[in-house]
């Protein structure tokens, strides 16, 4: 079973830019397809993005497309979410996930989850 560390998160203005980073554990970690999802206050997990496992296909939810932007490094059992154009909206904390593609979009079966990383966004 993969382990997954995020970090990156933080306080910044609209309009801004974060990179997130997933760290996984495991030797593993290249045969899976790899997700990010939020979670806002009072609101459900959603997806966010996802990567196949060799990076040739992307995938993102309609409200990031064009901003952010999903990759991973085998070499070092990361991946990544590059987040640009930030709005208020986008605050949420954000986790990672392996994923299988065709149930990418929901979180209902993920595994397990890594601690997340706050992203709070500001107007």
């Amino acid at each position: 079973q993969v382990q997954l560390v995020e970090s990156g998160g933080g306080l910044v203005q609209a309009g801004g830019s974060l990179r997130l980073s997933c760290a996984a554990s495991g030797s593993t970690f290249s045969s899976y397809a790899m997700g990010w999802f939020r979670q806002a206050p009072g609101k459900e997990r959603e997806f966010v993005a996802a990567i196949n496992w060799s990076g040739s296909s992307t995938y993102y939810a309609d409200s990031v497309k064009g901003r952010f932007t999903i990759s991973r490094d085998n070499a070092k059992n990361t991946v990544y979410l590059q987040m640009n154009s930030l709005k208020p909206e986008d605050t949420a904390v954000y986790y990672c996930a392996a994923v299988r593609i065709r149930t990418m979009r929901d979180p209902s079966v993920v595994g397990s989850w890594g601690q997340g990383t706050q992203v709070t966004v500001s107007s």
